[in-house]
């Protein structure tokens, strides 16, 4: 797949999206949101691929929207843009393998916002977080009202979007925003290691217990997932994967 403002490839049953404009700490245009949209369209396709990694080139993860593109444009056009920008950031939400976050430097507005998105966060130590809107005049984006409060509770969300203030890697692993914290140099070994671990596992599995977890979060009432949930163990044992899975684990047991 070549892309001018991405790079894509596929590593074992890994696929990695690197966010590829440097020159201008990868700041995310209308190019970039729509290459993005298509990668994620062929790579949710390949059934080679059951784990995706998005990271960035050189000194970010992402600043978060090009400034530029915004210049002269009318409250319509702004409206369009933030519209196709929320649709990425659903198609990212509702990806159905399992997303992991490797934030290598700056990870700013809607380059925050793509990496709340993600399933998993893993960040450098060093990388620098935060949403700045506030001090743009300007508001979030991508959910970033709902995903922050869920991972560090309400309180907290409201200390990070009102002070506006950048948090270090290490301290949004303290405080549950991500999952991770490691060196610079560890950060893609320590990413690929966990999509390894999460490749190893049911492909179809993980695609159900996705779904389910995003039904807990609160688009359903517990009744109604409590039903899903019997649905998915369902669906689950009736694959010919089911054997080989009990299989494979009656001999780890011996």
């Amino acid at each position: 797949m070549d892309y001018e403002t991405i790079l894509v490839d596929i590593r074992n049953h890994v696929g990695v999206i690197r966010l590829n404009r440097p020159k201008v700490l990868n700041a995310m245009n209308r190019q970039l949101w729509t290459e993005m949209m298509d990668a994620l369209e062929a790579l949710g396709q390949d059934d080679q691929v059951k784990a995706l990694i998005i990271t960035g080139e050189g000194r970010a993860f992402s600043t978060g929207a090009d400034l530029k593109d915004s210049k002269g444009r009318t409250i319509e056009a702004y409206r369009q843009y933030l519209e196709s920008l929320q649709e990425a950031s659903r198609k990212i939400l509702r990806f159905e393998k399992p997303t992991i976050a490797a934030i290598n430097g700056y990870a700013l507005g809607s380059g925050y916002e793509l990496a709340l998105a993600c399933d998993i966060r893993i960040a450098a130590a060093e990388a620098l977080i935060g949403s700045p809107e506030a001090k743009v005049t300007s508001s979030v984006t991508g959910g970033a009202f709902r995903l922050v409060q869920d991972l560090v509770g309400p309180g907290k969300a409201k200390e990070l979007l009102f002070t506006a203030e950048n948090i270090t890697g290490e301290e949004a692993c303290r405080i549950g925003l991500v999952n991770k914290a490691v060196p610079l140099e560890q950060l893609m070994d320590e990413a690929v290691a966990m999509a390894d671990k999460i490749c190893a596992n049911s492909a179809f599995s993980l695609k159900l217990i996705k779904k389910g977890l995003a039904m807990a979060a609160g688009e359903v009432s517990l009744e109604a997932l409590m039903d899903y949930e019997i649905e998915a163990c369902l669906a689950c044992v009736s694959t010919k994967e089911r054997q080989t899975s009990l299989d494979e684990f009656a001999q780890r047991k011996k």
